[in-house]
């Protein structure tokens, strides 16, 4: 229930995403993955006590991308995928579903406990998502990121990077830390 309303913006923007009507969706994420990989790749979330699959048949997608393929099934979405932790080829008509979560340091119960530069990290981005700043988000700092277990940084840092001199219409559709993890929810149109 304390994610109930994170789940529902998710399917939101998903939904928006899949109408779009793109050829193949990328998804960005973050963890161990050696290149990119199609429609056959999923994962599980059974490491994490939940016994959900999602994706296509071989088990080798990180947390990240899995969710993100979890996030699709539950779309309805059917076509081409492409899952990368890289920078991925997005020529055609592609839609982007970037997997990032933000500091898991936001509260004394957060998973890193308190650090008190988390909020304004995490603020940042939030900012970033809510005016389509793709250069403010190519230029995260990393290193802090780390610091601060934003392990979805890198992914948004290539959102900027893949989405830097393109006219965004953004919209946030959430922006909380629920468990003292911070996440976002945003769709960026880009035209």
């Amino acid at each position: 229930d304390d994610l109930a309303e994170l789940r529902q913006a998710c399917d939101d923007a998903v939904a928006v995403l899949v109408a779009c009507g793109p050829d193949r969706v990328v998804v960005v994420g973050t963890g161990d993955l050696a290149g990119d990989r199609d429609e056959a790749a999923g994962g599980t979330l059974a490491r994490f006590g939940v016994d959900v699959r999602a994706g296509g048949p071989n088990d080798e997608l990180p947390l990240s991308l899995t969710i993100g393929a979890w996030l699709l099934d539950r779309a309805g979405w059917t076509g081409p995928r492409t899952y990368s932790t890289g920078e991925p080829d997005t020529t055609g008509k592609v839609a982007l579903l970037v997997m990032a979560d933000g500091s898991a340091k936001r509260t004394t119960s957060s998973p890193g406990f308190l650090d008190e530069r988390a909020e304004e990290f995490d603020g940042a981005i939030a900012s970033a998502l809510a005016r389509g700043d793709a250069a403010t988000l190519a230029d995260l700092d990393l290193a802090l990121g780390a610091e601060l277990w934003a392990a979805g940084a890198p992914a948004l840092q290539t959102l900027g990077r893949m989405t830097k001199d393109a006219d965004i219409t953004p919209q946030v559709r959430y922006d909380a830390a629920p468990f003292g993890v911070g996440y976002w929810v945003a769709d960026w149109v880009l035209s």
